[in-house]
């Protein structure tokens, strides 16, 4: 057999915990659950870092945000970080992006040979936070409860006029490969749903019975950086009412069937074209949601709705079953080389993720670990999270640490800090943190990237504007149907499959 055809399917804030696939019945995604029915489902998955563009910069390199500065949502990603896309292309294989990735900076294809859509974001330095003023909101592009107070039903956003867009391209394209008998080739199509705003079309919300919608549990005491998050979304000052609460769990839960739906396109082009049988497809997210869980909303925390992430593999070589080792999204650079097979290139630089294959494959394997930090809005020191077996330890400079035990306590309701029974554990976890980073050095370095940042966004804003952001090239002259093309071949070679001559 050929080296696989590899297409990741990428979500934008969905948690595991919302979706049929990891065992909610009430949230309907029965594309995601036939995936699991015959693919590996990884149960203790995690992102790099809970906001949008870190994430996304560790999933493409494979390596730690505070390796390469990936900071926040203004973070550039540099032109010389070498990602998957560019040691695939050295092994041979065709790259396309559809979607979102939240690329900043001039580069926006980092190793994709095209992309078929412009990104949902800015390209450029705008939404960058200032940790010498951490208290002050901005405005303009800070999360805000009006997600919250404003969801119910509608019959477009420009989250589905993006998300059509991108799934549209991808399905042509991938009909394209087939008929161009391109291979192989790895796209990665990347959805906005189930992203906040809550607001959701009226077929994917009637899916729902709205007074079945269960309401979020909430702890009586809350953590420091928890009480700075409800600042920073202005949560402790917005009330909100149960009704708004219900409103924006049922478009939540309706955007999730969307993108599952999305999902369905894709399998199904894969399917009609004949490559689906040669194509490894995973499904994953940048990050979760709290939807309300702990009396938070978004992501930019190390709880299980924010930092944990489905992650679902499918197709030829992939056993079938379920995983709980710890991972995370570094780990799928090496995974996707480890599946494209031989020849694989030399690193141009060192990684911090370990492949995923022989999981996939059903060997067993030694205990793994997911690490996760963040950088961003609503916090001012370094906040990292070790998760390693069944414990989660969580490390701020300015704030006490915390230590759950996951398996026992999923919804993090009991702080093990203190228990003289988990001292040990504790103080281990606690040793690792010192000796893995140096949180100083760290935060000094986040404070001087945003100084530049701001101010190199400040010069770009004074003069004539050069966009960073993606337009993507289209040249309709050779579309379709065109005088210096032949009729009789064009409908011949842009069909799939081919007319079958007597």
């Amino acid at each position: 057999m050929s080296a696989p055809n590899i297409v990741i399917i990428m979500a934008d804030q969905l948690a595991p915990q919302f979706t049929s696939a990891y065992g909610n019945s009430k949230v309907k995604t029965p594309n995601m659950d036939e995936l699991v029915s015959r693919g590996v489902r990884f149960d203790a998955a995690y992102c790099n870092a809970p906001l949008c563009a870190p994430s996304r910069f560790s999933f493409m390199s494979g390596q730690h945000i505070t390796r390469i500065a990936a900071y926040d949502n203004a973070s550039e990603f540099p032109a010389t970080i070498p990602t998957f896309a560019h040691y695939l292309r050295l092994m041979g294989y065709r790259t396309c992006l559809s979607g979102k990735m939240h690329f900043v900076g001039p580069d926006q294809l980092h190793g994709f040979e095209e992309r078929l859509t412009t990104d949902i974001y800015p390209a450029d330095h705008a939404w960058t936070p200032d940790w010498e003023a951490p208290d002050e909101r901005i405005d303009k592009w800070y999360h805000n409860m009006e997600s919250v107070r404003e969801a119910g039903v509608t019959n477009t956003t420009f989250q589905y006029e993006y998300d059509e867009e991108t799934t549209f391209f991808a399905r042509r394209r991938i009909f394209e490969y087939a008929m161009e008998k391109i291979n192989p080739f790895c796209m990665v199509v990347s959805l906005i749903h189930p992203h906040d705003p809550y607001l959701a079309r009226p077929e994917h919300w009637n899916l729902y019975n709205h007074d079945e919608i269960e309401m979020p549990k909430i702890p009586s005491m809350l953590d420091p950086h928890s009480e700075r998050l409800r600042h920073g979304i202005q949560a402790d000052l917005v009330k909100v009412t149960d009704d708004e609460v219900r409103n924006a769990r049922h478009a939540y839960f309706a955007n999730c069937s969307y993108f599952d739906e999305n999902v369905g396109v894709v399998i199904q082009a894969l399917e009609e074209s004949k490559q689906l049988e040669n194509t490894i497809v995973i499904v994953t997210s940048d990050h979760g949601d709290m939807l309300g869980e702990r009396g938070l909303w978004y992501k930019m925390n190390m709880f299980e709705h924010s930092a944990r992430v489905p992650l679902i593999m499918s197709g030829p070589g992939v056993a079938n079953g379920t995983s709980d080792n710890p991972c995370s999204l570094v780990d799928l650079l090496p995974t996707i080389l480890d599946i494209a097979g031989q020849g694989k290139p030399e690193l141009a630089m060192p990684i911090d993720g370990r492949s995923l294959w022989p999981l996939a494959k059903g060997e067993n394997e030694d205990d793994r670990e997911a690490i996760v930090e963040y950088c961003a809005e609503c916090a001012s020191h370094p906040i990292f999270m070790i998760r390693r077996g069944d414990y989660k330890y969580i490390h701020c400079d300015v704030d006490p640490p915390q230590l759950f035990n996951i398996k026992e306590d999923p919804e993090e309701l009991i702080d093990l800090i203190g228990n003289p029974k988990y001292l040990g554990i504790a103080d281990n976890f606690e040793k690792e943190v010192q000796s893995r980073w140096d949180s100083e050095a760290i935060r000094k370095n986040v404070i001087a990237t945003q100084k530049q940042r701001r101010g190199i966004h400040a010069a770009m804003e004074a003069g004539i504007l050069q966009s960073w952001d993606y337009n993507p090239p289209r040249d309709a002259s050779n579309e379709y149907i065109r005088n210096h093309m032949d009729w009789l071949i064009a409908q011949e070679t842009k069909r799939h499959p081919r007319h079958q001559k007597s």
